[in-house]
């Protein structure tokens, strides 16, 4: 397995057409589910350790950041952004992931890597 060694400088830049989740609307009652509007952040992780969080993004389901993370990373195997939705109450709601594997990107031949992270339940 291949692992990295060195500095991750990570821009995370938008979520395009987040839905949110059964259990993201399970106190909201009446046509408004049609139309719920996410509070939402991401948090980034290299394997098991949080790194870096965006800025929560109030009442959008396409939210933009452009914030960017730089770390020091030794024997990573993996990068994963985790969509949340703020709650008012209890724990934040998991809206989305995307894990991307240093393998990958150490095999593409590039610096530069871009991935969409597609929406599921959670």
């Amino acid at each position: 397995m291949v692992v990295f060694n060195g500095q991750l400088k990570i821009k995370i830049c938008e979520a395009l057409d987040l839905k949110p989740t059964a259990w993201s609307l399970r106190h909201a009652v009446g046509p408004k589910t049609q139309t719920f509007l996410l509070d939402t952040y991401i948090a980034l992780n290299v394997d098991d350790s949080r790194v870096g969080q965006t800025s929560t993004k109030q009442k959008t389901n396409s939210p933009t950041w452009n914030d960017e993370f730089t770390t020091e990373v030794i024997d990573g195997r993996r990068i994963e952004l985790s969509v949340f939705h703020d709650a008012p109450i209890g724990y934040d709601d998991f809206v989305a992931n995307c894990i991307i594997q240093f393998e990958d990107i150490l095999h593409s031949g590039s610096k530069h890597y871009e991935n969409w992270p597609n929406n599921s339940e959670g």
